[in-house]
């Protein structure tokens, strides 16, 4: 394929919105990757087609591609498994994961500390090594929001639906299911 036909690539972190690197794909390593499941690419310099990781072992599996209004650009929203760039950090653009300020992440972040260091005292420490706690609270916090949403009192519902979704991030994070695959269900239900 010529080189004037080639059309970029940035490749995001699903996980936390970093750009991991810029590559190019032809035709023929788009269609790779749509079949597989893992990102493909052209390669200027061999002038042949590569899976991203297919030595490394760091490979780049798609969650979603979009094209940008023009078609002539594509983003590529992947799980990344290890470093991302070929002088072995974590981005081609910088070294470590550059951390979101939404709650949500934060909340990602917390649940990773709490998994590593084991503390007792964590409540979120108990409701990852008990996962029967864990279950009761989803149940029980769903209650609550059913009973605040019968009273028609909006500020419980608000209250009462963030413990719910504090207890359900963590049974996802538990199960290792991110938001991105949970908005990916969404979207392929709305087509």
């Amino acid at each position: 394929m010529a080189e004037s036909t080639l059309i970029p690539v940035v490749v995001q972190d699903v996980r936390n919105n970093n750009v991991l690197m810029v590559a190019f794909t032809n035709d023929e390593a788009l269609e790779l990757t749509k079949k597989t499941g893992y990102m493909h690419f052209w390669s200027r310099s061999r002038q042949s087609i590569w899976k991203k990781g297919e030595t490394s072992g760091n490979v780049q599996r798609v969650v979603e591609l979009l094209t940008d209004c023009d078609e002539d650009a594509i983003l590529a929203r992947v799980e990344q498994t290890g470093v991302a760039c070929h002088t072995g950090t974590y981005s081609c653009f910088f070294d470590k994961p550059m951390g979101q300020n939404d709650v949500v992440s934060e909340l990602w972040r917390v649940f990773d500390e709490r998994k590593q260091s084991h503390c007792e005292s964590s409540y979120t420490c108990r409701l990852l090594s008990n996962r029967n706690l864990l279950l009761k609270k989803i149940a029980e916090e769903s209650s609550e929001v059913l009973l605040a949403a019968k009273d028609r009192n909006r500020g419980e519902v608000v209250y009462e639906a963030a413990d719910l979704m504090y207890h359900l991030l963590v049974l996802l994070y538990d199960e290792g299911i991110t938001l991105a695959d949970v908005y990916k269900e969404l979207e392929g239900r709305r087509k």
